[in-house]
């Protein structure tokens, strides 16, 4: 007799997309295309309304548990990472209510069969939300644990049906002079590029956020659409998405284009890998201030391990 052991990165048949948002896809594509914007034009950001802040209608999957408490909203909220708003953490927060929020358009584009540009708003209602709570590991070791509203990134592919020879995935972050400051930095490599294999961006766990909280997402946590990678370190999750590109050309990255020897491609979380000015075995709470051990592929190694069988000759860890 045959006995079927699945893989811990495999979904159960009742993980499977609901039929009727199956069967309303045709539905969902046509609204899309009444999206699209010129082929030829960038994404159109103006100053416009902020979102709602009222709490958004998703239920938690509890398929994700952190193992770890909730880090305060507020520290989420007001100790962040976002280079075009300045280096200060704990200022930043300030600097990007700025941001303008609405209108905000999303293209997805390269080897797909379905090239679209969506409104943020009009996408949102094609999809059905949900909250996950995952763990965020920062480079620099420290670590958060935050409820995320949003969807897999899978269902956008879905919508756009990747070609067979796309490879990676690009993520460009919104590069806004007016408002962003830290764009005088010419130094740096702008607009801010991350990026993924098609492969690691059809996993279960890679994810795009439009809330925490229960609220919508805030300029400082990268509003008004992020994406999440989990088991990477936090700059692989890149902000305020205006572009999503497949291609068949792996990507040369933000940091990885400043600095090659500390921040590579895949900079999947690893305490035996130091960063060459620290150490990854620990990581700081952020709340508690406590000193915990890291875990290996930031503690999804069951759900992503598989996706870099044969890459041993990889650099796999910054």
């Amino acid at each position: 007799m045959l006995i079927k052991r699945p893989r811990g990165w495999e979904l159960p048949e009742s993980a499977a997309t609901p039929e009727a948002l199956v069967m309303g896809r045709r539905k969902g594509l046509g609204l899309a295309a009444g999206l699209l914007a010129g082929a030829g034009a960038g994404p159109a950001l103006a100053q416009g309304a902020a979102p709602t802040a009222d709490p958004m209608a998703a239920a938690r999957n509890p398929r994700y548990q952190p193992g770890r408490d909730l880090t305060p909203e507020r520290d989420v909220t007001t100790y962040n990472n976002y280079y075009e708003f300045g280096v200060d953490d704990k200022r930043i927060h300030r600097a990007a209510q700025r941001l303008p929020l609405r209108p905000w358009r999303l293209k997805v584009d390269g080897m797909v069969e379905r090239p679209i540009e969506f409104d943020i708003d009009g996408l949102l209602r094609m999809l059905q939300l949900e909250e996950r709570v995952y763990r965020l590991r920062c480079v620099e070791a420290w670590a958060m644990t935050i409820p995320w509203t949003g969807f897999q990134l899978s269902t956008l592919l879905g919508l756009v049906n990747p070609l067979a020879s796309a490879k990676y995935v690009t993520f460009e972050t919104a590069a806004i002079p007016a408002v962003m400051p830290g764009l005088r930095q010419s130094w740096y490599p702008w607009p801010y590029l991350e990026g993924c294999t098609i492969e690691e961006a059809r996993n279960e766990l890679s994810f795009l956020a439009v809330g925490l909280y229960g609220k919508a997402l805030p300029p400082q946590n990268g509003a008004p659409i992020r994406v999440l990678f989990p088991w990477k370190y936090g700059f692989k999750s890149g902000k305020s998405i205006v572009r999503i590109t497949l291609t068949d050309q792996r990507p040369v990255c933000f940091w990885e284009r400043l600095q090659n020897q500390e921040y590579g491609f895949w900079a999947n979380v690893n305490p035996e890998v130091p960063h060459p000015r620290w150490s990854q075995a620990t990581e700081r709470v952020i709340g508690s201030n406590e000193r915990v051990p890291t875990r290996l592929f930031n503690g999804y190694a069951e759900q992503v391990a598989g996706l870099y069988t044969g890459l041993a000759n990889e650099r796999l860890w910054a």
